[in-house]
This record gives structure tokens, C-alpha cells and sequence, in this order.
């Protein structure tokens, strides 16, 4: 396993000190370089009558000697090998250009021509042993300056970062004494614009260069949860981010969870799982997804969940609805008055009469559901529900607008309350955890037309907006988004960075991590990113650290390398041996091309602990919270793509050995450099279709470079990422005459093993 600095029982990176300015890959207040040439520094002065505002200077008496050294002990190591300049006195006043600055001043620092002055905390002011005199500059970064980058429009230009890092300076490149304001965690919004109106710059997070980690600055005010718990923090002030709802908290300890791009819930399953095997009872209680089959798997192991196929913009708007109408309902019911949101039917007595002759009105008997979007086709999205028509069946239900319910009212109102009371749907600060994997389809490197330019006017990436403010809306108190290494790769990360001032600037602590699901014990490497986001008055989670020997490929972009987890460098650690390709699927029965079967028997035991952990029913898992149902170990899924002739011919010649693909077919010849081309000494041979054995896109992927197409996974590999659709242009079975994708990888397995038919990816 390479070793990266990392998180550890040892270092934390939200207490390490960043001791090496030079991980960071654009530093945002670098050491100034000061031109000898161009300002040299003064003699130290010890008086305070000199008017030569050039003068850098110290002023009043030394600290005392054995003051100084006691605080400052660093600096007094006469006897030591030390890089760190040494001081011979230190003191607690200085002037520069005639501005007179204090032990703590924050200040702007001399940079370079063209560039904006750097920001400090002076936390020295030192002679040191050659005579010159120095400052300790602890430095606050800009957003430009840190991973949010390009996308630093997100963020106030008056607020900064503080860092861990450190450097000394000539005490001539002190520009100007500035007015840094802490701002405090819970007091009111009204409150802290007050303070940034009396101030030069504000802050309230730091910024730490270990995952490019944006946290709340320690203080009283943070809640002190146990680490060695769940990721989920515990017990957290729930009046300071609620809206006014906060009587409709989790029942009984609950912790919600809104799972958006749900699939079948694998990502929400699994938080949920290793929450509650920590004794945190965290429940999926909503979840979004456009997949119809997604989301009837999903409600089938899942019935505790509000599963909503929709697609997430049209969620959002929902919300939005639903918040007036709950708190519309509730204000009239204390208030005993009807809801503005209802149109009372102020028709005279005539058209009533008219309505009691006329055969086809329909009378409501119950309202079943609700959506915002467009149900009946009609080219307009707007809030709908769904309605039971009184004296018709199932069959009859419809789907009608908010307008053209004015005459039920009380329906209406007992449908909203009733919703309100079971928590249908999320309201503002009532969701503990968001997560989600926005769609990638924008940035994913299968992907050859994506927007370089310009990625978030490219429609497939609307998603990761709409994410977002689907957060900004809800406010929960976590968030964790996952997506393709392509975030912080395409683009030069925009997309990345992006996500990560989203968060920053609705006031969320964050960090980004890079993880690859072999260090975990699954048979392919499949590096993604792992976005974390928390209140400020919350613990930011850490990233559990790698359980497997997985030597992680180079996938990570040089400037995110240092997001990677894992081990500190150094760091003896005991690793379980990586899992292949044999470990997960070896104990599946062989199935044809053409296989129907839903279900199947294993017909054979687990051969290995991966195996037994995969076959483990519902029940079995561990935080399973629902004990009560038993079912039978069952083998899902276990269905291969249905390969069209011409492939499955293709595929039946693919010699079944290691490494095997399209370069053993007859004609291929491969040149020296690694690339294909035809063999001009043989004829090139077809199939029985009379189309060419080897197709021209395999000769041509990837310029010919690629060994990809039609070639065979074997079983002691850690294979790379399997796709969905088992196409053999992709990869093919080690032994079968079939394609090979995830299949059913609810929790990782490959090529067609599943739990309970909840199928993902």
C-alpha cells in the first residue's frame, strides 16, 4: 500500500500542523521574497523618538530572557542542529512604516509585483541572532488561493481561512495593520453581519492542507462528540438550524437520512449499516431516484423508506411546495381560519345547482399523493396530487393540479397534516444526512464529448447544481457526495471545486478524499471521491483509513494526490491480503448466454470470507435493524447480457487464458510501440454473418493502444472498474463465452451476485 500523510489515531489533520508549506500546490501567503536591492532591512531600534516612518524597528524592552524562552523555546537551541533561525531576544511591539503593530496584529504582507498582499497573524516578533528583525507569520488564505480555485466567485471576497502554516519574515514586509474578525459558530445571522461590517476581513473555518479540509476554528461553542464512535455525530444543537420545525424531530434517537440518486440504496444502506453497528440509529427515510426499477428494489428491501421516483429538480421544487402548504395548514389550524393555499369555491347557488344535475362530477374520497412535475403530460410542471374518486377503484386514480381542488378543502388540509405528522417529505432542518452520487455523466471519462470549457452549461452536469441546492435548501447537518475521479481531474477539477465552495459558502466545514474500494477489501480497484460535509457546529467526519494491501494506481491528479487515503508515511500497519477477482465470483454456478432465470441456487458452499459476507440474507447484515423477517440465501441476477450473435461468436474464440483479448484473434498483428495493426499476410476472417471477426472499433480504441476490447478477467486479479452493461467490447467472463459487468454489486460483487435483488451501478 503506498503510504500518504493521512488521518490516523496518531495525527488528526484538524489538530496536525501542517508543517511543510510545500504539500500545498499554491500556498496562498508564501514567504515574500524582499529584494535586498529593493528595501533592506533596518538595524533593530530599541528607542521610540525616531521619525524616519521607513524605520522597521522594535519597540520597548525584550521579553525577558527566561519568558521567551519558555514560550519560544524553539528559538534558543544554541546547542542543536536546527533549520529554525534563532532568535536573540524576543519582543511584543514593533513599528513598520510608521504603523506600530502588537504580538497577535493581523496584517497584510508585502508580495509580489502584480499580486494582492499576502494576510497574517503576527505570532513573533524576534531579533535573531544575526541582528535582523523578524516577524512569525501565521497566514489566512483567500478562497483563490485554496482548492476551491476557480471557483472563488462562491465565496466573499472578505472572508479568509486560517492555516496551521507558519513561516518568518523580514519585519520591513509589514504593509499594513489590518481588522480580522473571529466570527462565533451559534449566535444569529443578524449578528455576525454585524461584526463583518466593522471589519477589513472575516473568518470562521481553517483551512488544512491534509484533504484540503475546510474546518470549523476550535472553540467552546463546537460539539463535543466521540470520534471513536460513528462518523455520525451525535447529540447537536437542533434549534440552531432548524426553521420552526423542530417538533418533528427523528422519534425515539432516529437520525434521518435523504438519499438522492438513490439507485437501489446501496450508499445510503451502507451508512446506514455501519451507523447503527456503532449504536447510532440512522434510517433512510427518503429517497429520490428516475429509475422506476431503482426505486421498486429499493422500496422492496426497504420499507421503511419514502421512495420517490422523480427526478431530483422536480424534488427540489416539491419541497419547496410542501413547506408552504405545511406551514400554511399549521398556521390555520392554530388560528382556526382557512388556508391561503385554497381556493374557496365562491360560485353562486346557481352554478351549485348545476353542479348537483350534472352526472359527471366526481367527488373526492381521499388525496393519495403528491408530485410537482407534469403526471398527465400536459407540457407544464406544477404541484399535483393524486386522487381517489369516490365510488372508483384503483384504476381511476388521477393525477390533479393544486387549482382544481378548490372545492375540498378539507381533504387537502387532512392530507397536508397527515403528511406533516408522518414526515412524507423532508422540511428545512429536519434531515440529519444527505447523501448522494450526482450523475457523471458530463465528466466521466466514457464520455468523449464533454464540455471542457464550460462544464457546468453542460446539461449532464446539472445534477451536481441541483445536489447542491437541494442542500442549501434542506440544511442538513451532513453531507456526503461520491463521484468518478474525473471531479478533480476534468477540467482541471472545476467540478471539484466547484462542489467544494458550494458547501464552504452555505457555511459547511468539508473535506475531500480519493478512496479505492480494493483498500477495502473488494476485488477491483474503483478509486471515487468522497466529499464530506458538516455544520459547523458539528464533528467533520474522518475517512476510514485502508483495511486491504491494495497498491493504488495512479488515477489521482498530481495537485488532489495528497487527498489519497491512507497511511501516514512511515506508518507500520498490519494489511489484510487484497482481494481478486476469484475470491468474490468463484462460487457462482455456470450460466449460458441465453439464461432466464431470475433466481438460481448457489449449488455450492462459500469458498472464501468475501463470499460468506455476500450471501449473508438482510437479516443477517450487521446494524441490521429488522430482525423479524427470515428469508431463504438466494443467488439474483445471475444473468449475463444477451450477446448478439455476432459477439457471442467473438467472444467463443477468445482464447480462455490470462491476459487474453482481440490481439489473439488471426490478422492482429501488435507493432513494437504496443499499438495494433492489420497483419497484411492474413486474410482478415468473418463471422457467419459475414461481418469482420475482429471489428474496426478494437483495432481503432484508444488509437490502437488499448488491450481492452473482448478481453478476459482472470481470477487472481484485482480487476479495474467493471461497468454495468457487459458489453465485450469492454471485458469479458474468465471461463464463459459472455460479457462481464457488476451486475448486482449492492456491496461490491461482481458479474451477478446479489442480496436480495437490490441491484446497483
Amino acid at each position: 500500500m503506498a503510504k500518504r500523510k493521512s488521518e490516523s489515531v496518531k495525527k488528526d489533520p484538524d489538530t496536525a500542523a501542517a508543517e511543510d508549506s510545500r504539500l500545498s500546490k499554491k500556498l496562498a501567503s508564501p514567504k515574500p521574497e524582499v529584494s535586498v536591492d529593493e528595501k533592506p532591512a533596518s538595524p533593530v531600534a530599541m528607542d521610540e523618538g525616531s521619525d524616519d516612518e521607513t524605520v522597521a524597528r522594535f519597540l520597548g524592552e525584550p521579553v525577558a530572557d527566561e519568558e521567551a524562552r519558555n514560550r519560544w523555546p524553539h528559538r534558543y537551541q544554541k546547542n542543536r542542529e536546527t533549520e529554525t533561525l534563532q532568535a536573540k531576544c524576543h519582543f511584543l511591539k514593533a513599528e513598520a512604516d510608521g504603523q506600530v503593530y502588537c504580538l497577535e496584529d493581523d496584517a497584510h504582507v508585502k508580495a509580489e509585483e502584480g499580486k494582492d498582499n499576502y494576510i497574517c497573524k503576527i505570532v513573533e516578533l524576534f531579533q535573531a541572532v544575526d541582528g535582523t528583525p523578524n516577524f512569525t507569520a501565521q497566514w489566512y488564505y483567500r478562497a483563490d488561493d485554496t482548492a476551491i480555485g476557480a471557483c472563488t466567485y462562491l465565496i466573499d471576497n472578505r472572508q479568509v481561512f486560517f492555516s496551521e502554516v507558519k513561516d518568518d519574515n523580514p519585519l520591513d514586509c509589514l504593509v499594513k495593520k489590518l481588522r480580522i474578525v473571529l466570527l462565533p459558530l451559534k449566535v444569529e445571522d443578524q449578528v455576525k453581519e454585524k461584526l463583518r461590517s466593522t471589519c477589513d476581513y472575516y473568518y470562521d473555518k481553517m483551512y488544512l492542507l491534509p484533504y484540503t479540509s475546510f474546518v470549523s476554528v476550535p472553540s467552546e461553542s463546537t460539539t463535543n462528540s466521540d470520534e471513536s464512535g460513528s462518523t455520525i455525530s451525535s447529540e447537536a444543537d437542533v434549534n440552531a438550524i432548524t426553521h420552526g420545525f423542530s417538533e418533528v424531530e427523528g422519534q425515539c434517537g432516529e437520525r434521518t437520512l435523504l438519499d438522492l440518486y438513490s439507485g437501489c440504496g446501496a450508499m445510503s444502506t451502507g451508512l446506514c449499516l455501519g451507523a447503527n453497528s456503532c449504536g447510532v440509529k440512522l434510517v433512510t427515510k427518503w429517497a429520490v431516484d428516475l429509475a422506476p426499477y431503482a426505486c421498486e428494489s429499493l422500496k422492496l428491501n426497504h420499507p421503511e423508506t419514502q421512495v420517490r421516483n422523480e427526478k431530483a429538480d422536480d424534488f427540489l421544487q416539491l419541497l419547496v411546495e410542501w413547506e408552504k402548504l405545511c406551514a400554511s395548514f399549521l398556521s390555520s389550524e392554530s388560528k382556526g381560519t382557512s388556508s391561503e393555499h385554497v381556493k374557496e369555491d365562491v360560485d353562486d347557488d346557481e352554478e351549485e345547482d348545476d353542479d348537483e344535475d350534472d352526472p359527471e362530477v366526481f367527488e373526492v374520497e381521499e388525496i393519495l399523493g403528491i408530485c410537482f412535475g407534469d403526471p398527465n403530460g400536459k407540457k407544464c410542471s406544477e404541484l399535483h396530487f393524486k386522487i381517489r374518486w369516490k365510488g372508483y377503484g384503483p384504476d381511476y386514480d388521477t393525477w390533479e393540479p393544486l387549482d382544481g381542488l378548490s372545492s375540498c378543502p378539507e381533504k387537502l388540509k387532512e392530507y397536508v397534516l397527515r403528511g406533516y405528522k408522518s414526515r412524507i417529505l423532508p422540511l428545512p432542518g429536519t434531515v440529519d444526512v444527505i447523501c448522494g452520487g450526482p450523475p457523471c455523466q458530463g465528466i466521466s471519462g466514457f464520455n468523449r464529448f464533454r464540455n471542457k470549457e464550460a462544464p457546468l452549461e453542460d446539461s449532464k452536469n446539472k445534477q451536481l447544481v441541483v445536489f447542491m441546492d437541494i442542500v442549501a435548501y434542506l440544511k442538513p447537518k451532513f453531507v456526503l457526495m461520491e463521484n468518478v475521479v474525473d471531479l478533480v481531474k476534468f477540467a482541471s477539477g472545476f467540478l471539484g471545486r466547484y462542489a467544494m465552495g458550494r458547501l464552504v459558502a452555505m457555511g459547511y466545514q468539508t473535506r475531500m478524499g480519493l478512496m479505492t474500494a480494493g483498500a477495502y477489501g473488494l476485488p477491483q480497484f474503483r478509486m471515487r471521491v468522497f466529499l464530506w460535509g458538516a455544520l459547523s457546529t458539528e464533528k467533520l467526519p474522518q475517512y476510514p483509513l485502508p483495511t486491504h494491501n491494495v497498491v493504488v494506481r495512479g488515477n489521482a491528479p498530481l495537485e488532489f494526490e495528497s487527498n489519497a487515503v491512507a497511511y501516514e508515511e512511515g506508518c507500520a500497519v498490519n494489511l489484510k491480503k487484497e482481494l481478486f477477482l476469484g475470491d468474490a465470483i468463484s462460487d457462482l454456478p455456470h450460466v449460458e448466454n441465453d439464461e432466464e432465470r431470475d433466481e438460481i441456487p448457489y449449488g455450492s458452499e462459500p469458498q472464501t470470507d468475501f463470499q460468506r459476507f455476500i450471501r449473508q440474507r438482510r437479516d443477517e447484515m450487521p446494524g441490521c435493524l429488522n430482525t423479524s423477517e427470515v428469508l431463504e440465501h438466494c443467488l439474483y441476477d445471475h444473468r449475463p447480457l444477451l450477446l448478439n450473435p455476432d459477439d457471442y461468436e467473438r467472444v467463443c474464440q477468445i482464447p480462455k487464458k490470462k491476459g487474453a483479448n482481440f490481439r489473439d484473434l488471426p490478422g492482429v498483428r501488435v507493432r513494437p510501440d504496443n499499438r495494433v495493426e492489420w497483419d497484411p499476410d492474413v486474410e482478415r476472417k468473418k463471422v457467419s454473418s459475414g461481418k469482420p471477426l475482429v471489428p474496426d472499433y478494437a483495432m481503432s480504441f484508444v488509437k490502437g493502444s488499448s488491450s481492452k476490447p473482448f478481453g478476459r478477467l482472470w481470477w487472481d486479479e484485482t480487476v479495474p472498474t467493471v461497468v454495468t452493461r457487459a458489453e465485450p467490447h469492454n471485458q469479458i467472463h474468465t471461463s464463459g463465452e459472455r460479457g462481464c459487468c457488476a451486475g448486482s454489486t449492492s456491496i461490491g460483487v461482481l458479474s451477478g451476485s446479489g442480496i436480495e435483488g437490490d441491484i446497483t451501478e
